[in-house]
């Protein structure tokens, strides 16, 4: 399945859905901290997920699920800098396991994994969005029932492509 994000939907070959996307817009030149969304065509690495929100899941791809303690390292100066760590961490880090439900499915892109430059963005994700599709930090975000379904059907020959 290939996915296309492209003014504020997200298309596939067989739907297509309203999409939030970073806060700033879209960029080719993506910095850690600038509230935009990269430009151009990715995989998807992983998926995490909230099983004791959801469930258990089936996924195609290699898939994990979300515990209390984990994060996603945002840290530039840090050797973990755009991976999944361990909180508490003496790094900054965001918080996975959250009170809402924006990550109860995260599909992690391959923006800035190999390998990871400092300070060239991190955690760029496919996740659920707020209600109102309030702009994102830089990620892609649905609604709930929608990245729970789209989920389930990405392979891991699967693209998303962002365009302008």
């Amino acid at each position: 399945m290939d996915i296309l994000v492209k003014n504020n939907f997200l298309y596939t070959n067989e739907e297509k859905f309203k999409c939030a996307l970073g806060i700033n817009g879209l960029t080719m030149n993506k910095t850690e901290g600038d509230l935009c969304t990269p430009i151009g065509k990715f995989k998807f690495e992983k998926i995490y997920y909230r099983s004791d929100k959801l469930g258990p899941l089936k996924f195609l791809i290699p898939s994990k699920e979300i515990l209390r303690d984990d994060g996603w390292c945002d840290d530039p100066e840090s050797t973990f800098y755009n991976q999944h760590i361990k909180l508490p961490s003496t790094k900054s880090a965001e918080r996975l396991y959250r009170d809402d439900d924006l990550y109860d499915i995260v599909c992690v892109l391959n923006y800035n994994t190999k390998p990871v430059e400092a300070g060239k963005g991190s955690a760029i994700f496919l996740h659920a969005s707020k209600p109102n599709f309030e702009g994102t930090e830089g990620c892609i975000a649905i609604e709930h029932k929608s990245i729970l379904d789209l989920s389930q059907k990405i392979q891991i020959n699967s693209t998303i492509i962002i365009e302008a």
